[in-house]
């Protein structure tokens, strides 16, 4: 095998993980703003900055956690290292109902979005806006199901996008709209907002700071885990903060609560970036403020679909730890090797939050009961999380901690990390006042929880294993070797037979088609339809034999004759169309004399497939005809 099969890599560094991080944070306050400031009003700013401040503090016990245990899983792998199993699947189970969410709701706003963007008013009502959400989705979750996510690799400029949007919007806003007697009208702590309204906005404010289990979760893909995972989150999440202040306070300036309520979290509610351009009208040339409202539609729209993709992602991660360690089904726990995330995840990923957001366009408030559940979710896991981090400073104090939360206090002997005290103890008060505000938390996310129970008893049982048993991953585990169609370049001659034998063999075993290619090379002085009556014979000749062969062993086989100036090229063009999952080529021993190893076209292969490539390399002395190998 030519190319490793690998499972995940460690191939992120800090600038990556700075851009998935901001990204994905960041990308929250198109969502949260208007919700926010629906329950806040005046007080939007100052909760923003409380919830950040908090956030942040969380932050300091993933970068340890994460760090000293470097696998995915996020804050379910190291609950699950402090205290059990059950305690780790369900910290895990309450951040699925997180990355749901996300998925929903983000899918659920890019309508609109576009909607204002595009002055197109039926898209972003009902049923319209649903129908292109569930959309989204489903088209994601297809595409994802086919592709490896590619977003890691350009996520930098998803980060670039998004900050040179919002900075846009806050240095227009202070030199435009910024109003500090707006900031101030109309607001009375205690009665606008009331102190209910106060308690019902903290819970919700944590929809504006999702992604922090994403980038925990890319730990096992982190080159130095303990070095940029902390410089990654912390400095991403110290500038999310700030700018979603900033943010705040342009938005309230141009939409002051009055009499109780502000359009920020009512005509705009669903696409709250989009009021801030609005306001600007009257400030600006109409020409400008038109681009600019084209220009964070569309970049709203396409930021949330980045959201649901990398939700999409973090929820197959850690759907892949729970399945290994006995958490959930074991089909959760293999890894697809085209896709690297398994299947299964994503189709659940798909349907459930599907499933979420239509249940929520039945109730009065889709986005609050959302938001609500978020939160439940969300809380409920960092609280866990930051006890998990202070337990293993008793349990494991031997543990290598490349990154330590600072400062400590001393508890018994053992230097206990202050942040993540203050924290837990904040994050669950919090908690605490989203279950007593919130009936989407109060009912939904115990419903939620004994679901999860269920199917946790469910597996264990069918695996013979106790609730409270510890099970570890299998060691060096790498995707599950199947395939569905196995591509052969034909070649006529002893090599050319062996590797079509070898793909049949390889799709008996496996119950996959075999798509026998013969690869016509014209040269460059004649026509590409030129007549080539002798290559035409020869094609069919080599196919007819390759069909013959899958024949005998129960293999269908399906054959294709096409034309070319470059063999290698229509290999990796032909792979590309078919969706093969793997290319089979012969080498014949006489390139191993040579300089190079393989042929040229083996080599163009190498480099340029789309799927895994086996290469039939064959011993001296064995097969030496000559021209028997792909040119």
């Amino acid at each position: 095998m030519a190319r490793k099969i690998s499972g995940l890599q460690r191939v992120l560094d800090a600038p990556a993980l700075f851009s998935v991080a901001y990204g994905e944070i960041a990308s929250s306050i198109y969502v949260a703003l208007g919700i926010i400031a629906l329950h806040a009003l005046g007080l939007t700013p100052e909760v923003l900055a409380f919830m950040g401040a908090l956030f942040l503090v969380v932050s300091l016990s993933y970068a340890e956690g994460t760090a000293a245990i470097p696998e995915t899983g996020g804050a379910a792998t190291f609950v699950r290292r402090a205290f059990n199993d059950l305690a780790g699947f369900l910290t895990g189970w309450a951040l699925f109902l997180d990355y749901l969410i996300v998925i929903a709701l983000s899918a659920f706003f890019v309508p609109h979005y576009l909607a204002a963007a595009f002055k197109v008013g039926s898209l972003g009502r009902h049923p319209w806006d649903l129908v292109v959400a569930v959309s989204v989705i489903v088209g994601i979750a297809a595409v994802r199901l086919v592709r490896r996510s590619a977003f890691y690799r350009y996520g930098i400029v998803v980060a670039v996008l998004d900050l040179v949007t919002q900075l846009g919007l806050v240095a227009l806003g202070f030199a435009l709209l910024f109003s500090g007697d707006a900031l101030t009208r109309g607001v009375s702590i205690g009665s606008e907002p009331s102190w209910h309204q106060i308690a019902f906005a903290l819970p919700l404010a944590m929809l504006a700071y999702t992604g922090l289990e994403t980038v925990a979760n890319l730990a096992e893909e982190t080159r130095e885990p303990g070095r940029d995972l902390p410089r990654s989150l912390f400095s991403a999440i110290g500038l999310v903060v700030v700018i979603y202040v900033a943010i705040g306070l342009v938005a309230l300036s141009a939409f002051p609560a009055e009499h109780g309520t502000t359009e920020l979290g009512t005509r705009w509610l669903n696409s709250p970036l989009m009021g801030i351009v609005a306001a600007l009208h009257g400030h600006l040339p109409g020409g400008l403020v038109t681009a600019l409202r084209y220009y964070v539609g569309l970049t709203a729209a396409f930021i949330l679909l980045v959201a649901v993709t990398t939700s999409i992602s973090g929820f197959t991660r850690l759907a892949h730890s729970l399945g290994e360690h006995g958490q959930l089904p074991r089909a959760f726990g293999r890894l697809n090797r085209r896709t690297l995330v398994p299947p299964e995840a994503i189709v659940a990923a798909a349907v459930i939050s599907i499933a979420l957001l239509l249940l929520a366009s039945l109730l009065a408030d889709t986005v609050a009961f959302l938001a609500s559940l978020f939160s439940f979710g969300v809380l409920g896991a960092f609280t866990a999380a930051q006890l998990a981090v202070i337990r293993l400073r008793f349990t494991e104090p031997d543990l290598s901690r490349p990154f330590r939360a600072a400062p400590g206090t001393r508890l018994r002997g053992v230097e206990v990390p202050l942040p993540a005290v203050v924290g837990s103890v904040l994050t669950f008060a919090i908690f605490v006042i989203a279950l007593v505000t919130h009936p989407g938390a109060r009912y939904g996310g115990p419903i939620w929880l004994a679901a999860g129970l269920v199917v946790y008893g469910l597996v264990r049982r069918g695996r013979g294993e106790g609730l409270l048993e510890r099970i570890e991953a299998p060691p060096e585990q790498l995707p599950e070797t199947q395939f569905s169609s196995i591509l052969v370049p034909m070649k006529l001659g002893l090599i050319g037979e062996e590797m079509v034998a070898t793909a049949v063999k390889l799709a008996q075993e496996r119950g996959a088609d075999v798509e026998a290619l013969h690869v016509i090379r014209v040269p460059l002085d004649q026509a590409i339809d030129a007549e080539l009556d002798l290559e035409e014979e020869r094609a069919e000749a080599s196919l007819t034999e390759a069909q013959l062969l899958g024949a005998d062993h129960g293999v269908h086989v399906h054959g294709e004759t096409v034309r070319a100036r470059s063999i290698g090229e229509a290999i990796v063009d032909e792979a590309s169309r078919r969706g093969a999952d793997l290319i089979v080529l012969g080498s014949a021993p006489r390139w191993r004399r040579q300089s190079r190893f393989f042929s040229p076209t083996v080599e163009y292969v190498l480099r340029k497939a789309p799927c895994e490539v086996l290469v039939v390399a064959f011993p001296e002395g064995v097969m030496e005809e000559d021209g028997a190998n792909l040119e």
